[in-house]
C-alpha cells in the first residue's frame, strides 16, 4: 500500500512495524524497508521480500541514545566524534552488538552496523515506533537502489505492508560504512565523503577486499536489468551508440538513443543526488545497453564509481 507521508500514515505505518510488519520509508539517502530491529521474525521478512542472502548483514538506524544503547554494547571515542559530528546524517558505523540484537539482524556477526538518519519522515517513523528499525534499501536484492517511492512499488510491490512516499530522496547514494576497531576502516564509500571522516579521526583505510561483510559490498550489486559496461563516449563508434544508453558524467553525447548528464556544471554532489535516479530512467526504456563515463575518484565520485563498478560486475 502506497500512501504519502503524513501524520496520520506515520503513525499507522508504525502501528503495523510493532505488529511485525515491514514499511518502506524515505531517508536521505535511498529509501529503507523497515522492521523492528530486535524482532527475529519481522527482520526475517525483510531478507524474504528483498530476497536478500542471510550472509548480508542489515543496517539498523536509531533516532536517539537510548535507541542506540540497546543496539551496541560499547561505543568507542572515535565513533562518539563521528556522531557528534556526522549524526543525524548518510554515516553509518559498525560498532559491538548488543545481547539483544537477533543475529539475524547482524548475519551472525558480533558486529551491528548503525546511523541516526536526518530525513523528517524517518525520524518521525522512528519515534512514532520507539525502537530501532532493521532497514536495507527498499528494492529486490541486488537491484538499482529506490530513490522514489514508486521505485519501491515496482521492485517490491505486494511484499511491502506499507510505502510511505516521501518524494525523491535528496542525497540519492546509499550511507558511508566505516569501521573503527582494530583501526578506522572504511568498508562502504558513499553519501559522505571519505575525506571529511578522515578531517575528523585522522586517516582512514580503504577496505580493498570483499571479503569484509557488510552491506553493499557483493560484487555484482546495484545493477540495473539493462546490460551496463563503464567506457569513455570517445571510445564508442557511433554504430555501437544505435540503441544504447549513455549516462554521462558532463558532457552529452551524439549518436546514443538516450543520454543523461549527471552534471552539467561537474558537481559530484548534483551527479550522486541523481545517479540511481537517471539510472532508472534509462534501465525503463528497453535499450540494449548502457554505457556509463567513469567520474573522478575523488569525494562523492569514489561511492558513484563503486556503484557503477558493481553494476556492471
Amino acid at each position: 500500500m502506497l500512501v504519502p507521508a503524513n501524520e496520520t500514515s506515520i503513525r499507522a505505518a508504525a502501528a503495523r512495524l510493532r505488529e511485525g510488519g515491514i514499511v518502506a520509508f524515505p531517508t536521505e539517502t535511498v529509501y529503507g524497508l523497515g522492521a523492528l530491529a530486535l524482532d527475529a521474525r519481522a527482520v526475517a521478512r525483510i531478507f524474504e521480500a528483498k530476497r536478500r542472502p542471510s550472509f548480508d548483514p542489515l543496517i539498523v538506524h536509531v533516532a536517539d541514545e537510548r535507541m542506540l544503547e540497546r543496539i551496541a554494547s560499547e561505543v568507542p571515542a572515535a565513533a562518539r566524534t563521528l556522531m557528534e559530528r556526522f549524526w543525524p546524517g548518510p554515516l553509518t558505523i559498525v560498532l559491538p552488538r548488543a545481547s539483544g540484537v537477533p543475529l539475524v539482524t547482524t548475519a551472525g556477526l558480533e558486529t551491528v552496523a548503525v546511523r541516526m538518519p536526518s530525513h523528517p519522515v524517518a525520524r518521525a517513523l522512528l519515534e512514532a515506533v520507539g525502537a530501532p528499525l532493521a532497514a536495507p534499501s527498499a528494492n529486490a536484492f541486488g537491484s538499482l537502489s529506490p530513490t522514489r517511492a514508486q521505485h519501491v512499488a515496482e521492485s517490491l510491490g505486494e511484499s511491502v505492508d506499507v510505502i510511505l512516499d516521501g518524494g525523491t530522496t535528496p542525497l540519492g547514494l546509499e550511507s558511508t560504512i566505516v569501521r573503527l576497531t582494530p583501526h578506522p576502516a572504511l568498508l562502504r564509500p558513499g553519501a559522505l565523503a571519505v575525506e571529511e571522516i578522515e578531517a575528523a579521526i585522522g586517516p582512514v583505510e580503504r577496505e580493498t577486499s570483499d571479503a569484509t561483510p557488510s552491506p553493499g559490498r557483493l560484487a555484482h550489486h546495484y545493477a540495473p536489468r539493462t546490460p551496463l559496461r563503464i567506457v569513455e563516449a570517445e571510445h564508442v563508434s557511433l554504430s555501437e551508440r544505435q540503441g544504447a544508453g549513455y549516462l554521462a558524467f558532463m558532457n552529452d553525447a551524439p549518436g546514443y538513443a538516450a543520454v543523461r548528464v549527471l552534471a552539467p556544471q561537474g558537481s559530484l554532489s548534483e551527479a550522486a543526488a541523481r545517479f540511481f535516479e537517471f539510472l532508472h530512467e534509462l534501465d525503463a526504456l528497453g535499450l540494449r545497453r548502457i554505457d556509463a563515463q567513469p567520474v573522478p575518484e575523488v569525494g562523492l565520485g569514489l561511492a558513484i564509481m563503486d556503484r557503477l563498478r558493481r553494476a556492471a560486475a
